[in-house]
């Protein structure tokens, strides 16, 4: 895809899988859910072009980087961990951090743990939320929004990741990406993805079939849970 080159890198005890191109200063972009280094893609060039060495990491647990089994190895101090091994492997000082969804969410606690690794920082779709003390993360959503809620119902092991496999991943990325329901999104088990219970929506101009189908076969091949497994790590971050 016009010279975005790709290799896997040994960082904090994972193999992670790259997508870079370009030369000079770092620009490091981090996807959220669910999505992948490819969602960079047109990022990745365009940075490159103006003298950026743009990096895309597929995120622990996603497509080609490693994927450790249990969710008590996703915690923000394992991931942020992932990026600063990233940056020492790549020999930059400090990096322009990009982040999207978890990404961005990524992206601050790498700011307030490491600031001194981080240039600038852009976030998308996520401010900063510093966590309450006297609550949990998910037992706060739960009070809120109500078991159906996406973050609660990804909490037991395996049980989303059968209703996805039930569906296909396809069908349910493109939900996903497609959705255009108003309120918090939920999942109610008799239909959690809406799947033939609501019209379905053709893919916007910026994202193709082909786009889809790049998604689809990472996510056959790997599965979700890695993604997932961010969620059910909640409540193991740090205050």
């Amino acid at each position: 895809m016009e010279g975005i080159e790709h290799r896997m890198v040994s960082v904090n005890g994972i193999k992670m899988h790259v997508a870079e191109k370009g030369q000079g200063p770092v620009v490091l972009f981090l996807h959220g859910f669910p999505e992948l280094w490819y969602t960079w893609r047109h990022q990745i060039i365009a940075m490159a072009s103006h003298g950026y060495h743009a990096v895309a990491p597929d995120l622990r647990g996603y497509s080609d980087s490693e994927a450790p089994a249990s969710f008590t190895s996703y915690t923000c101090l394992h991931v942020v961990g992932d990026l600063v091994a990233l940056v020492d492997y790549l020999g930059a000082d400090k990096v322009f951090l990009v982040g999207h969804d978890w990404g961005a969410q990524i992206g601050w606690y790498m700011c307030l743990f490491r600031p001194d690794r981080v240039k600038a920082y852009v976030s998308l779709t996520v401010p900063f939320r510093p966590r309450n003390p006297k609550i949990r993360p998910i037992e706060g959503m739960r009070a809120f929004f109500g078991d159906d809620y996406y973050m609660c119902r990804f909490q037991k092991p395996g049980e989303i990741e059968a209703e996805i496999a039930r569906l296909g991943s396809k069908e349910v990325l493109k939900r996903i990406l497609t959705d255009r329901t108003p309120g918090p999104p939920c999942l109610p088990k008799e239909n959690p993805f809406g799947i033939k219970a609501i019209p379905p929506i053709p893919l916007p101009s910026w994202f193709s079939e082909e786009d889809l189908n790049y998604y689809a076969r990472k996510y056959d091949e790997k599965g979700f849970t890695g993604g997932l497994n961010y969620y059910r790590a909640l409540d193991l971050y740090v205050s």
